[in-house]
């Protein structure tokens, strides 16, 4: 059991207004990005600056991918217990029945804004709008510029979800988000009113579109610093992509410190805690500087996981480091503690509070394992199934205690003798492989036969009618990326939905989202955009579409307008499934209609 200390900070007075909560967190970053964390190519000093006033969690993990970690950082539950387990593919859904963290402090009085990157969910029941949220200024899926995003959306000037509605913004995405967020804080402040403000962005992900002027800046570090400079000499492609991935990074900083510069002046930085993670590990760090750790994003390695944490709360939290063993879905239940909002949690979380551990209650957390598992893309090579990698299963884990890493229950690593991850010694280590394997099929058999339950979207509710289909939620079939539209990919996948009431329904088949304004067989041009192409677009030969749904299952030929064709159909309520197809003149299936809009007609 922990011993019990005096608090390093004393602990507020039960009298004083309930804190202020910001949680940020960048997309694609992982551990080394950061100058706090040695990072030899370029500085963050926002960052540093709020690191050197933080609790900075050493040993914290998130999931490999980004929808997972979004899933845990809202429920304080397993990915495979509340179902977002990949960025696309029918599973990116937060159960419905899953408390989120904005509704925990929406019913501890705060009002709760989001600003950025939600990917849980794009249609009722899961936006952020049905998810506890006031406020919520967003974009759909996985990144600007994915298939249910507004189309050819390039990171500036774009046309982003509203409370519901569809908005253009002047400006980088970045500063868009950040500027969006301080603008509510201001007038939440300004009523008195607590808040919860999850700034999430899509930056650094790709595609890696900056302001020049942050280019220019990292260029021009890189080629002062010649050995450097030198190692990408024949890598003139990963030299260009890793100067725009540093450079969206200095921007991140220029906003963190913004968000710094808003607190401190309006008189919230000491009864305001603060937040700032990454989603998972890099997408670069393996190729210049990786901390000392193997893998990147997608991969159990530890640098696909183990990101930085810093937690601020002045005069409560002591800035040190933190070196027991964290996650993100810990998250919720501490915050909530200090917020002294935990009477609101959910009855069952896997995460746990560290309210103890930060103030120096406690000089350690309870030994604990952590399992992190998540479905992978179907295109994915792995070696521990020989199925669909996007279908959950046991084996695709990492389990970790203490020093140890167990990885698809078979290979162990001691992360202390061995930071890389270089020698697998589970030959030499027989009592701890079977103690990490017997907590992983413990935890496999609670999680098995929910995580293989697909989630569905609910179509005809009042919310969200008329509401927009996309290939992003065929199930287990990854199509998420508007090049991939772009370039007519022949795939086709099912769609898991429930119909909300009995009602006539029409359903609209496109190769390309309305606000595109092309015919079926259109093909585009490459697209110059503010920072670089997208690429061109082909001609399908689509002549007929066949929808099934349900018992329902017809064939016809396009609407007069050669954009899409229109189905009528009675539905009953209840679950369902739906499949589509693209057919060209000889009867082929080319694809499925990568956009559906569905509208409830009358019950």
């Amino acid at each position: 059991m922990a011993s019990v200390m005096t608090p390093l900070f004393a602990t507020p007075s039960i009298a004083a207004p309930p804190p202020n909560v910001i949680v940020v967190m960048t997309d694609d970053q992982g551990y080394g990005e950061f100058s706090f964390n040695g990072n030899p190519v370029i500085e963050t000093p926002s960052i540093d600056q709020l690191a050197s006033q933080s609790v900075r969690l050493t040993d914290f993990h998130v999931a490999p991918m980004c929808t997972p970690t979004r899933g845990q950082l809202m429920s304080g539950l397993d990915a495979f217990r509340n179902a977002a387990i990949n960025v696309s593919s029918g599973r990116t859904l937060l159960n419905a029945d899953s408390k989120t963290m904005a509704n925990v402090f929406d019913e501890a009085g705060y009002s709760t804004g989001i600003f950025g990157k939600w990917h849980l969910g794009d249609n009722y029941p899961f936006r952020p709008e049905d998810r506890g949220f006031d406020e919520a200024l967003w974009f759909p899926s996985s990144h600007v510029n994915s298939v249910p995003d507004f189309w050819d959306n390039d990171y500036f000037a774009d046309t982003y979800i509203r409370n519901g509605q569809r908005q253009k913004y002047a400006g980088y995405c970045t500063d868009v988000f950040f500027d969006e967020a301080i603008n509510w804080m201001g007038k939440q402040a300004d009523s008195e009113q607590p808040f919860f403000a999850y700034i999430a962005l899509n930056s650094a992900h790709w595609p890696w579109f900056v302001p020049e002027k942050y280019r220019q800046t990292v260029r021009a570090t890189i080629e002062n610093n010649p050995d450097f400079a030198k190692s990408f000499a024949d890598r003139p492609q990963l030299r260009d992509n890793l100067i725009s991935f540093l450079a969206m990074g200095a921007n991140i900083d220029d906003n963190v410190g913004k968000l710094n510069r808003f607190l401190d002046d309006q008189g919230l930085t000491k009864n305001t805690i603060v937040v700032f993670l990454t989603d998972n590990g890099s997408t670069f760090g393996h190729q210049y500087f990786n901390a000392g750790m193997r893998g990147h994003k997608t991969q159990l390695w530890e640098g696909g996981h183990r990101v930085p944490c810093l937690i601020r709360w002045p005069d409560v939290l002591r800035p040190r480091n933190v070196d027991d063993l964290t996650h993100v879905q810990d998250l919720l239940p501490t915050l909530a503690d200090l917020a002294d909002a935990d009477s609101h949690l959910p009855s069952r979380l896997d995460g746990i509070s560290l309210k103890a551990r930060l103030t120096g209650q406690s000089a350690s957390l309870p030994d604990r394992m952590l399992v992190i598992n998540y479905s992978r893309m179907p295109s994915f090579r792995v070696t521990y199934t020989d199925k669909n990698p996007a279908i959950p299963v046991r084996n695709g884990a990492a389990v970790l205690w203490k020093k140890w890493r167990f990885l698809e229950n078979r290979r162990l690593y001691d992360i202390d003798a061995d930071p890389h991850q270089d020698r697998n010694i589970a030959a030499d280590h027989p009592d701890v492989v079977a103690k990490l394997r017997k907590h992983l099929n413990a935890w496999w058999d609670e999680v098995k036969d929910d995580v293989l339950t697909p989630q569905r979207v609910i179509i005809g509710h009042p919310s969200d009618n008329p509401t927009l289909l996309t290939a992003c939620e065929w199930l287990d079939v990854f199509v998420d990326q508007q090049v991939q539209i772009r370039r007519g990919v022949r795939k086709n996948g099912t769609w898991y939905l429930s119909v909300d009431r009995d009602g006539s329904y029409a359903f609209e088949l496109r190769r390309w989202p309305r606000e595109s304004g092309l015919k079926l067989e259109d093909s585009v041009a490459v697209t110059k955009v503010t920072d670089g192409e997208f690429p061109a677009g082909v001609s399908l030969p689509i002549s007929k579409a066949r929808l099934q749904i349900g018992s329902y299952d017809h064939t016809q030929a396009p609407h007069a307008d050669e954009q899409a064709f229109t189905f009528n159909v009675e539905l009953k309520a209840g679950p369902t499934e739906m499949k589509t197809w693209m057919i060209d003149g000889q009867g082929n299936e080319i694809c499925g209609a990568y956009y559906v809009y569905v509208r409830r007609l009358s019950e």
